[in-house]
């Protein structure tokens, strides 16, 4: 007789009569089984060695989102050495092809290995010493991300906030600078938590006028809605590749200007069993071997340091990402999120259901609706995923229970998302009780095209 041998112990499974097929596989008892491996949480190691095979979704939330399949097919591509001629060249053109994505002559443009919050962090740790005053305008959840970041790189960190929904003004944002006086202005470019954006396209000048570098997250926005770095006059940006870039999380594109990576240089000090005659040494180095900058740009740079093992399928992602959206062209980029994030705004708008937060500031690629009254939030995303395979999301700190937000963003920024994502939110709609004329989503959308 054949054992199943589970990871841990697990409550006896009742035995067959004597002489009869007692295997997990068999009638009963497999019922039997199964019903104890689910109420245990308990996987075997039968099912633990099949290979992985993703139920079909269509992913319509804040991110991540469906990849691009040319995306998949890259990471595929075979492993060669790390200062493989070829890998070098893929390197190189990684950093080329993101000064298209950042809009920005930047040397300092690159990949940090890890998710979008990898590349916070390298940027934060790098540029902030212990005691360096740092600004951080609050008007959703990652704004007190980046503030969380920034106090455990011990700063001294100085908040405003807005309301959920609404966005800073540049005078609002100047009086901070002056009565603050920080090193380093950090700020949220889109924020999906409340799928609004904040205007950038004055803050360069204004940090450099009152003596602060100007740093900003656009994990949520780019690819899908206008960033220009070297117009605007940003000193250190990063983002991630799971929203509109089409990608997998798992790589965050950074950009540094001069003056950001003078800041970062300052405090360069190469680790000791890579040192040679000549390199640096500080007395106050950069806190986090894994995100200190100094050494990485070295890595990526002519010196080619040996600082880590790149995270090779990561960066052929991150490579065919910034391929895709240069080869379609910036602006092309935001027009298809404009477009295809406008129709699904027409669409639930039809549905009857009231659009969050700021039209004038939403971002192209997520928008948020209030839940309507007798709509039970998450039981309807259950339906929605369980009945028709689409995600959508829910929302965080004071908006949760209170709002979905839905994704326009990246591969799934299409014609046919949108509609089949109005078609069945209708449907959930109606078996929950909401009056609505039947079609009136998909319709609305459709005249948003034409």
């Amino acid at each position: 007789m054949t054992r199943v041998v589970h990871m841990c112990a697990a409550p006896v499974i009742p035995r067959g009569p004597r002489g009869t097929d007692r295997s997990p596989r068999n009638g009963i008892y497999a019922t039997l089984a199964a019903d104890t491996r689910a109420k245990s949480g308990i996987r075997t190691m039968v099912g633990m060695t099949e290979p992985i095979n993703p139920p079909p979704r269509l992913l319509m939330g804040p991110g991540p989102i469906n990849a691009d399949p040319r995306v998949l097919r890259a990471m595929s591509a075979q492993l060669v050495g790390q200062y493989d001629p070829a890998m070098t060249g893929y390197m190189n053109e990684t950093m080329e092809l993101y000064r298209g994505v950042f809009k920005t002559k930047n040397a300092a443009t690159l990949v940090i290995d890890g998710t979008s919050r990898a590349g916070i962090e390298a940027a934060f740790v790098s540029l902030i010493e212990p005691g360096d005053v740092v600004l951080v305008p609050v008007f959703g959840r990652f704004g007190h991300l980046l503030r969380e970041i920034a106090e455990r790189c011990q700063a001294d960190v100085r908040v405003i906030e807005r309301e959920w929904g609404t966005v800073f003004t540049p005078a609002e944002i100047e009086m901070a600078l002056v009565e603050h006086k920080p090193k380093l202005l950090a700020i949220v470019h889109g924020d999906t938590s409340t799928t609004v954006a904040q205007p950038l396209e004055e803050l360069g000048a204004l940090a450099a006028k009152h003596g602060a570098l100007l740093y900003t997250d656009v994990t949520a926005s780019l690819g899908g809605n206008t960033f220009e770095a070297d117009a605007w006059g940003v000193d250190a940006v990063t983002g991630g590749l799971q929203k509109c870039l089409a990608g997998p999380s798992g790589s965050s594109p950074i950009s540094l200007s001069a003056k950001a990576v003078d800041v970062i240089n300052s405090r360069k000090s190469i680790e000791a069993g890579i040192r040679v005659e000549g390199d640096a040494v500080s007395a106050t180095p950069i806190r986090s071997n894994y995100f200190d900058l100094s050494q990485i740009l070295d890595y990526w740079g002519p010196k080619r340091l040996n600082h880590h093992t790149e995270a090779t399928s990561m960066l052929y992602a991150a490579r065919e990402c910034a391929r895709l959206l240069v080869d379609e062209g910036m602006d092309n980029a935001v027009e298809r999120h404009r477009l295809h994030g406008g129709a699904m705004v027409e669409g639930l708008s039809a549905l009857g259901l009231t659009v969050f937060g700021d039209q004038s500031v939403r971002m192209n690629n997520v928008v948020g609706v209030q839940i309507p009254d007798g709509i039970d939030g998450d039981a309807a995303r259950s339906t929605m995923l369980g009945d028709f395979g689409i995600e959508i999301g829910t929302s965080f700190g004071p908006l949760a229970g209170k709002v979905w937000r839905i994704g326009t963003m990246g591969y799934n920024a299409r014609r046919d998302a949108v509609l089949t994502t109005l078609a069945a939110l209708e449907q959930v709609l109606r078996r929950g009780g909401v009056t609505l004329t039947a079609g009136s989503g998909v319709g609305a959308a459709l005249d948003f095209y034409e």
